[in-house]
C-alpha cells in the first residue's frame, strides 16, 4: 500500500508519497504546460534539412526566456542544454551538438519549462523530410501507446493498466517497449512519486487518485528493448542500433477522468 499526501504539505520536496494536488495546482500546472506545447509547436517550423539540434536548442531557450520561464533541464544535474534532442536511434536524452538534420531522420524533441515554479513537461517526434515506412509506422504506434493511455485514466484504476495498455499495442506491432525508463510524478519538482511504467500488468502498481499529477511517456523500439548509455553520461541509444521513438503529456487525474495539462 503506497501513501499519499496532500501536495501542499510538501510541494517542493521529493518525500516519497504520492502528492494529491488540488484545484488551484491545476490552474498553474495549466499554464506550465501550455507553454511547454506552444513551445514544441513554434519549433515546428525550423525543423529541417540542414538545421543543427543545437541551433533548435537555442529556438526553445529564446521562447522560454521571452514567456518568462525557464528551461528546466538547462544545468539539471550538469546537462548543458534547455532541451533533449534525441535522432533515430537515440532513445532520450539526447544532448543538442552542431550534427545537421537530413533528409529521413526522425527525432524527438523533449521541453521542460518551468512557469511561476510549476514544470510542464512534453515531447514529440518530428520527421524530416520523406522517411522510411518502418520510422512512418513506429512514429505512429508511439503516439497511439500515449493516446490510448491516457483513454483510460481515471481514479480507481492502477499504474499497472497504463503499462499493459502501451506494451500490448507496441509488442502486438512488433515492436519492444523500453523497460529501463519511464514517467514520473510532477507539479513544483521535476521527477517525483510515483514513477510511471510503461509495461506492466493490469491492477498491478499504484491506485490513481484525484489529483495525481505526472508524465506518461513511453519509449517504443523498432528493435529489442536493450538500452546503452553514452560515454557523455547522458545520451541513451538502442544498443541494437534500431530506431527510437517516445512521444510525452503531463496530465493530471480528475474526479472522472483527466486532463492533458500540455495538449495545445
Amino acid at each position: 500500500m503506497h501513501s499519499y499526501i496532500k501536495a501542499n504539505l510538501a510541494p517542493n520536496k521529493n518525500i516519497g508519497l504520492i502528492k494529491l494536488h488540488d484545484n488551484e495546482s491545476f490552474k498553474k500546472m495549466r499554464k506550465a504546460g501550455q507553454l511547454a506545447a506552444k513551445c514544441l509547436k513554434y519549433i515546428e517550423e525550423f525543423i529541417k534539412e540542414d538545421v543543427t539540434t543545437e541551433y533548435i536548442d537555442g529556438l526553445i531557450y529564446n521562447f522560454a526566456l521571452e514567456n518568462n520561464a525557464t528551461p528546466a533541464t538547462l544545468y539539471y544535474r550538469g546537462y548543458p542544454a534547455s532541451s533533449c534532442i534525441s535522432l533515430n536511434n537515440v532513445i532520450c536524452h539526447g544532448i543538442p551538438s552542431n550534427k545537421k538534420l537530413k533528409n529521413g531522420d526522425i527525432l524527438n524533441v523533449d521541453v521542460t519549462l518551468i512557469l511561476d515554479g510549476w514544470y510542464g513537461d512534453t515531447s514529440k517526434m518530428f520527421k524530416v523530410g520523406n522517411i522510411s515506412r518502418k520510422a512512418e509506422i513506429l512514429v505512429e504506434i508511439t503516439q497511439q501507446c500515449l493516446d490510448e493511455a491516457i483513454k483510460i485514466l481515471r481514479p480507481g484504476i492502477f499504474t499497472g493498466d497504463i503499462g499493459e495498455t502501451i506494451q500490448e499495442i507496441a509488442e502486438g506491432k512488433g515492436f519492444s517497449v523500453v523497460e529501463d525508463l519511464c514517467g514520473h510524478g510532477i507539479g513544483m519538482i521535476f521527477h517525483d512519486h510515483p514513477n510511471i511504467l510503461h509495461f506492466g500488468k493490469k491492477g498491478h502498481g499504484y491506485e490513481l487518485k484525484e489529483g495525481m499529477i505526472f508524465t506518461i511517456e513511453p519509449m517504443i523500439n523498432v528493435g529489442k528493448k536493450d538500452i546503452k548509455l553514452l560515454s557523455d553520461g547522458w545520451t541513451i541509444v538502442t544498443k541494437d542500433k534500431s530506431l527510437s521513438a517516445q512521444f510525452e503529456h503531463t496530465v493530471g487525474i480528475t474526479e472522472n477522468g483527466c486532463e492533458i495539462f500540455t495538449l495545445l
